[in-house]
């Protein structure tokens, strides 16, 4: 699962905080990410038979060593999507196992497929947390193509090192700010009385508008509004939606914002659930960063965790006892998380190759030089 490919700020764009050294959710100690990515024909939709753009990413707040649950929190942004574990989460501030990310009619299968493999691995199925966004556009989604065991597969292959972004996983079809979007992933550390700590973030972006889109300030949307627009290649698509589809996407249709964002906060700050609550919110706020409203159509969800809650020989009913963080310190780890999904978001922008899926439908990558020629006009290019 290694990590070569150009990130945000080989780009030169300018982020605030300080990263981890893998500037990914696995700097917290611990916490391990899988993907399994399916890519499968071309050319119309076919129900059931492709084309195939879809995946599985999972996140092990506890790797593939223990079985007991994190503290945990959540945020409900907006609400047009769905995430699982949602009661443990408002009840018990817990959350059960590995985390899933999928398409929207993955839900079930991952589920399923997480459930089993704790089963067999710690001989007792879990409760888990799975969420999804929509790939309908680029992905056969109605056919059903991932299953129980690309859940367990991703999990197998999870492991701490780099982790790789854009068309991977359950981000392989998916649409950001109206280019191809996917899996992004940052970390800032930072101090608290001294201590060294470190807050990670993982994404899978499937939201927003061209037109609002800002990275580090400049309005890259706006400059960029005419072209690498999504399409429809002429002929491929049944509806006939879009027949002017260019090599260079001049053709194409702004899309709303609208089809959501999955959003993984890791940290081993020692929280309890209410302040991982307060957490989650803060995600939303480096998503505005970058201009998303949060749109009606799309279902914007976030959940935390602390991997210090508890140590692993702790009963299930202890784990939210223990020293916390102080309410009063909360301060960097809220900045942290705001900086780091801000730059996760952008960094699956950057990561994403263009990719064209079922009826001919394209999605153009965030063009390298485009970027770093606007950042350089708008003074925003980071010194190297």
């Amino acid at each position: 699962m290694a990590a070569s490919r150009e990130r945000a700020r080989d780009l030169g764009v300018d982020f605030d905080g300080t990263p981890g050294k893998l500037n990914a959710i696995t700097d917290v100690a611990g916490v391990e990410v899988g993907h399994v990515t399916l890519i499968e024909g071309d050319g119309r939709i076919s129900v059931g038979q492709g084309p195939v753009r879809t995946g599985v990413t999972v996140v092990l707040p506890r790797g593939h060593a223990s079985s007991k649950p994190v503290n945990g929190g959540f945020f409900n942004l907006n609400g047009y999507g769905e995430m699982t574990g949602q009661s443990y989460l408002q009840d018990l501030g817990l959350v059960y196992g590995p985390i899933g990310i999928s398409n929207t009619n993955a839900i079930g299968q991952v589920y399923a497929g997480i459930q089993r493999w704790s089963a067999q691995k710690f001989g007792e199925a879990v409760t888990p947390v799975v969420a999804e966004t929509w790939d309908g556009g680029m992905n056969d989604i109605q056919g059903f193509h991932v299953k129980p065991e690309h859940a367990m597969e991703a999990i197998d292959r999870a492991n701490g090192g780099p982790v790789a972004e854009g068309n991977v996983g359950g981000g392989t079809g998916m649409r950001c700010f109206g280019f191809k979007g996917g899996i992004g992933t940052a970390s800032r550390a930072i101090s608290i009385d001294k201590k060294p700590y470190t807050v990670g973030v993982l994404v899978q972006c499937n939201t927003g508008a061209r037109q609002v889109l800002r990275i580090s300030g400049v309005p890259v949307g706006r400059e960029l509004a005419a072209k690498w627009l999504p399409c429809y290649a002429p002929g491929q698509s049944i509806e006939k939606k879009n027949p002017e589809c260019r090599a260079d996407g001049s053709g194409g249709k702004p899309v709303p914002d609208d089809g959501s964002i999955i959003v993984v906060v890791a940290t081993d700050v020692p929280l309890n659930s209410i302040q991982l609550n307060r957490v989650a919110r803060r995600a939303s706020l480096g998503l505005g960063r970058l201009g998303s409203f949060s749109g009606n159509g799309s279902g914007d969800l976030i959940v935390s965790f602390s991997t210090t809650s508890a140590a692993n020989d702790v009963p299930d009913e202890k784990i939210n006892e223990g020293p916390m963080l102080a309410t009063g310190q909360l301060d960097p780890v809220f900045q942290a998380t705001v900086e780091a999904t801000e730059e996760a978001i952008v960094n699956a922008l950057v990561a994403a190759d263009t990719m064209t899926g079922g009826d001919g439908y394209t999605l153009f990558g965030l063009p390298h030089d485009k970027l770093k020629q606007l950042l350089g006009l708008y003074g925003r290019q980071q010194a190297k």
